[in-house]
């Protein structure tokens, strides 16, 4: 691994933390969070308290990827809307003292759920393992619906996407960045491609504010589950269609529980306490007055493709010397036709 990626200069880290962040003082020990592929993470511990610090990665990055300062300035601007967000603290430019653009974040004392089976949720103070496993997705529902709602002209992001034809925007965009990642040809995702450019459904206007990777271990969750304390992880966030946001945490209960995929097929999820695909989806639909979504066979494919491409890309990385889990990434890269199969399986049993 890249040495620029696992460590951090804390001796130059230091003098900008204590003029930038306030009440930052007395730096005692920078350590890298072991999860994330895209955008390295780290804990600052200090005597003043414990930090978060997001950095670009090293290297030479793909074209509008990493962009931190767009994770910054909508977790500073959502403040106070309803949708938790740690508290912004500062961000870098791109001559940081390590070299390249940062912010540093609140540290959320809270649990993050890395299984979405939820196997390490058990009986609580009366409260049954299924009936706190269903209030866990019942609490990341609300949070998915509330960021749709949130209004983006309110707290200054109107101008965070460009609104309309977004399906269209990032199948060009995520074509051109699975091209520019690809590292053999897989004609199982040049057969999705084409799918999707020929089965792109009309614009229907809705736009919202969207998260782009929306799952559960980018929740940070109270220690007694009750509670959601932050949504995490806003690289790809824009505004865009919010049903990309709930197919995309749909195409979960599609993937299998195996492997590194950890998705929730193959799995008696009625035993389990969780809800089934259709359930979650009329959960939101009530939560945002939606009364059906039509094309839901495009917005869960277009998801496949669109995980395909990020992984890809994360994989490229990982050959050029610049991923943040390298062992990972070489993982992700053989996902990537998988998941190309798995979309095409879907499309043709639900045809």
């Amino acid at each position: 691994m890249d040495d620029a990626v696992s460590q951090l200069d804390s001796v130059a880290l230091a003098p900008w933390l204590e003029s930038h962040v306030e009440g930052f003082h007395d730096l005692m020990e920078v350590r890298k969070f072991s999860g994330g592929q895209s955008n390295p993470t780290f804990l600052i511990t200090a005597q003043s308290g414990k930090y978060v610090l997001r950095a670009k990665p090293p290297g030479e990055l793909l074209k509008s990827a990493h962009q931190v300062n767009r994770e910054y300035r909508v977790m500073k601007a959502l403040a106070g809307s309803g949708v938790p967000v740690p508290r912004m603290f500062a961000l870098s430019d791109e001559d940081s003292p390590i070299g390249r653009m940062f912010f540093v974040m609140e540290y959320l004392d809270g649990h993050i759920f890395w299984d979405p089976a939820l196997p390490e949720i058990h009986e609580y103070h009366g409260e049954k393992a299924p009936e706190r496993r269903a209030l866990i997705y019942d609490r990341m529902n609300a949070v998915l619906a509330r960021l749709h709602q949130v209004d983006v002209e309110a707290v200054g992001l109107g101008d965070f996407g460009k609104p309309g034809s977004y399906f269209e925007r990032q199948l060009s965009r995520w074509t051109q960045q699975y091209a520019a990642s690809e590292t053999e040809r897989s004609e199982q995702v040049r057969q999705l491609i084409d799918w999707l450019g020929a089965n792109m459904p009309p614009d229907d206007g809705r736009v919202s504010l969207v998260h782009g990777d929306f799952r559960i271990d980018n929740l940070v969750f109270s220690h007694d589950a009750h509670e959601v304390l932050g949504l995490l992880d806003w690289e790809l966030s824009t505004l865009g269609h919010p049903y990309a946001d709930l197919a995309y945490q749909c195409m979960q209960w599609r993937l299998p529980h195996q492997g590194g995929f950890r998705g929730l097929g193959g799995i008696d999820r009625k035993a389990l306490g969780l809800p089934s695909e259709e359930d979650y989806v009329a959960a939101y639909c009530r939560r945002s007055s939606i009364e059906h979504i039509a094309n839901w066979r495009f917005y869960v494919a277009f998801c496949f493709f669109r995980l395909a491409a990020i992984l890809q890309g994360v994989y490229k990385r990982s050959l050029d010397g610049n991923a943040s889990n390298p062992e990972k990434a070489a993982e992700y890269g053989k996902a990537v036709p998988v998941l190309a199969s798995l979309a095409m399986e879907m499309i043709e049993q639900e045809s």
